[in-house]
């Protein structure tokens, strides 16, 4: 279901200037990995080192045009194609990651990969054993640079990934994780959104990468809406708008290229477009209130990369071409309408949303020709370089478009530093990444995001000096990271930490544990319609007599498809930053100052959020 009647009163922001592109540096060759220069702190509001303002770091387009003339097609050509890659390692991969290689690219291991396809970047996955731990991936990210720099062009490349945080984070402790977006959203304010972007960039460049898949600017407004849902930082156009823009400016205030995504919007859709292909029933007027003002503010805000959607958005283009397809949507709207300059990637090229109506060798052609610059995963790489090779070959598009695309790839990589070193080192990493500070920084932001939706009898705050036997159950989703969780038992163990004594059982045991405890609380996790398990666990529970506490650790609908309990709360992500803080909430150690970012229909309105009296 949509809500469009009640959020067009939530007009656009105010249009804002596009952002100037900066120069493209020439290459610098034969480097070894050394430690980079000091950063500043995340709140300092000096530029990092490797944030160049225009004219920092970049000599001027000639410079550019000269390391073009020096590359053949196939080198511009592979500067377009982000890739996955296999392994831990660049050069000395697991055996099955190696067999994986082989199989998917016919290389072994990474650096050769580069080294083959003139790769212009990789992407960096949880779920190809690239993410390990921050020393094992700076060491990747110096391997595969070193390959890179042994090529022809000796481009470097930029190393990426999807680091959300909240239940988007390939990267896990002992990094730090952070609040995600609607988190923040609930949170209302653009200084810890700005904060969180900077620890999360800083610690990202650290370990080599320098662009990164975030922040979300999608609007969402769906509460069905699969894909997106607490990725985005919610329903009000100017407030994300807002988020966006500081997220932008931290991120890439500590030296990475920040991606506002997906565009021209996904917030509203019923359909994952990494299983098929959505439709936006959004009309024009509605994209402008609703889906362009994050958007817009982005490009203000200097963003470096926007990334596009696998969604048909018949009011924006009425071919039903993908968006990622879309010369109306790319070009007409967001290069002349928003005046974007930067660059603009793909979101995976291997997802299903963009590969049903056409073919894996015409997909990367169409996205050039629609206005894209960088190709990300391409399901068979070697096919996708063939296919646009070809299509220069046969006219259909220019080499000129193809270095169109090369410069602004390179004009990013100056900008980031990359020339100047692309290696980073185990002392950065210790410097930047999962410190004291960091980790205060985030428990800090979390303590303001938590929302407590209902309180009817003042059961919360609980008094922890009574130490009052608490029970935990429900939901144990796994970790975004892998190094998290599970829930009930990070929930359980911060409750006993601040003087309760709670213990976490399993669903199954809950009812019959219940009797003799002050307070039952029970982890939901996108409760559906209609009867379920977790309806019925709940239900059950409030049978017994003890009062029962909803902590929805993921959507905060939950509640809306539940009875009614003593308590409910909204923490966004199950990851422990926000189960300590929603420990801390029904301790009363901190109040409650999260409001909701989206309504959840039937029960709360847009902004609800309940204090302590």
């Amino acid at each position: 279901m949509s809500y469009h009647a009640s959020r067009r009163t939530l007009l656009t922001a105010a249009a804002l200037a596009a952002v100037t592109a900066g120069g493209a540096a020439s290459v610098a060759r034969g480097s070894r990995p050394t430690p980079d220069q000091p950063r500043p702190a995340p709140d300092d509001p000096r530029p990092a080192p490797d944030d160049p303002r225009p004219g920092d770091r970049a000599p001027g387009p000639e410079h550019a045009a000269r390391l073009l003339g020096r590359m053949s097609l196939e080198e511009k050509v592979g500067q377009l194609f982000v890739s996955r890659a296999y392994g831990h390692s660049a050069t000395d991969p697991d055996p099955a990651d190696a067999e994986k290689n082989l199989a998917q690219f016919g290389v072994r291991t990474a650096a050769e990969l580069v080294s083959r396809y003139h790769l212009g970047g990789v992407i960096y996955f949880a779920w190809a054993r690239n993410t390990r731990t921050p020393h094992q991936i700076a060491e990747l990210s110096n391997g595969l640079q070193r390959a890179a720099a042994a090529t022809g062009a000796g481009v470097p490349l930029l190393l990426s990934t999807d680091q959300e945080h909240g239940i988007i984070a390939r990267i896990g402790k002992p990094a730090t994780l952070l609040p995600g977006a609607m988190a923040l959203g609930a949170g209302g304010s653009t200084a810890a959104a700005r904060r969180a972007g900077r620890i999360a960039g800083t610690e990202l460049a650290s370990m080599g990468i320098r662009q990164d898949y975030a922040p979300v600017a999608d609007v969402n407004v769906n509460p069905a809406n699969p894909v997106i849902g607490v990725r985005s930082f919610g329903a009000d156009p100017r407030a994300v708008a807002g988020l966006v823009a500081a997220q932008v400016g931290g991120y890439q205030g500590a030296g990475v290229a920040a991606t506002a995504k997906h565009f021209p919007g996904h917030g509203d859709t019923e359909t994952d477009s990494h299983v098929g292909l959505p439709v936006m029933r959004h009309t024009r007027a509605q994209w402008e209130e609703l889906d362009e003002p994050p958007f817009r503010a982005a490009v203000a805000a200097g963003v470096d990369a926007v990334m596009t959607a696998h969604i048909v958005f018949p009011a924006l283009d009425p071919s039903e071409d993908p968006a990622t397809l879309s010369h109306p949507i790319v070009t007409g709207i967001l290069r002349e309408r928003l005046g974007f300059r930067g660059v603009v990637v793909t979101d995976a090229l291997d997802m299903a949303g963009v590969r049903q109506k056409y073919g894996d060798d015409r997909i990367p052609v169409l996205a050039l020709k629609a206005g894209c610059d960088q190709l990300l995963n391409a399901p068979d790489l070697a096919l996708a370089q063939r296919a646009v090779l070809a299509a220069v070959a046969a006219g259909e598009l220019s080499e000129a478009r193809i270095e169109e695309s090369v410069l602004r790839i390179l004009e990013l990589k100056a900008r980031r530093g990359l020339f100047a070193d692309p290696y980073t080192s185990a002392e950065r990493v210790d410097a930047a990444t999962g410190t004291a500070a960091h980790l205060a920084a985030a428990d800090a932001i979390a303590a303001g995001t938590t929302t407590l939706l209902a309180n009817p009898d003042k059961l919360l705050p609980l008094d922890p000096g009574a130490a009052p036997r608490l029970l935990v159950t429900g939901t144990d989703p796994a970790s975004p990271s892998g190094t998290t969780g599970p829930p009930t038992s990070v929930l359980a163990r911060e409750l006993t930490a601040l003087g309760c004594r709670a213990s976490a059982v399993a669903p199954a045991r809950a009812v019959a544990a219940a009797p003799g405890h002050a307070a039952v609380l029970v982890c939901t996790y996108n409760v559906p319609d209609g009867e379920s398990p977790q309806r019925t666990l709940v239900t059950e529970l409030l049978a017994t007599g003890v009062p029962v506490v909803v902590v929805a650790i993921r959507n905060p609908y939950d509640p809306a498809r539940l009875p009614r309990c003593a308590a409910e709360l909204a923490t966004y992500s199950w990851t422990d930053v926000e189960l300590r803080a929603a420990a801390r909430v029904i301790t009363g150690a901190v109040r409650p100052a999260g409001r909701l970012p989206v309504p959840v229909p039937g029960r709360y309105p847009l902004g609800h959020g309940l204090a302590y009296g």
